[in-house]
């Protein structure tokens, strides 16, 4: 199973990048970062719209998608788990993993999306929730690896 994380904005150097970058080296499968950005100044529905095309535009094409959005599934990291190793089982060839901008994603972005996954109802910063992703997704690796979990 192949990974994308696709997300809004550029991440330069920095404690946010150093964390995604110490949980994506650690992480055995396949795993791509695409960075996106609309230049142009658009009102704020625009704005979501066009963003959503971007990230839509940088995943494989029939990926599975999963979109991060405050309105989503909180989910626990064994649950997590289970869903990666059932998608992985049923042969998903590409799961891509969806970080909007500032304002969010789309309704209809959000209906293409197999899984809405929240972090929860707080406000975390875009360029932070790819390391909390990153991290996560090393967890659920581990946990399908049969390694034993400090919290069951």
């Amino acid at each position: 199973m192949k990974l994308t994380i696709a997300a809004i904005g550029r991440a330069g150097r920095g404690p946010e990048r150093d964390l995604y970058e110490h949980y994506a080296g650690r992480i055995r499968w396949p795993l791509v970062l695409r960075e996106l950005e609309e230049k142009r100044k658009l009102p704020p529905p625009q704005l979501m719209q066009r963003e959503g095309e971007l990230l839509l535009g940088a995943v494989p094409a029939g990926a599975t998608l999963v979109a991060l959005d405050r309105r989503g599934k909180v989910l626990d990291s064994e649950a997590f788990a289970a869903r990666l190793g059932a998608w992985r089982d049923s042969s998903v060839s590409d799961l891509a993993f969806l970080i909007g901008g500032a304002d969010g994603h789309t309704e209809p972005l959000l209906k293409k999306s197999a899984l809405v996954l929240s972090f929860g109802a707080m406000t975390w910063p875009h360029l932070l929730a790819r390391g909390m992703l990153a991290e996560q997704i090393y967890r659920a690796q581990q946990l399908l690896a049969g390694h034993p979990y400090h919290r069951a």
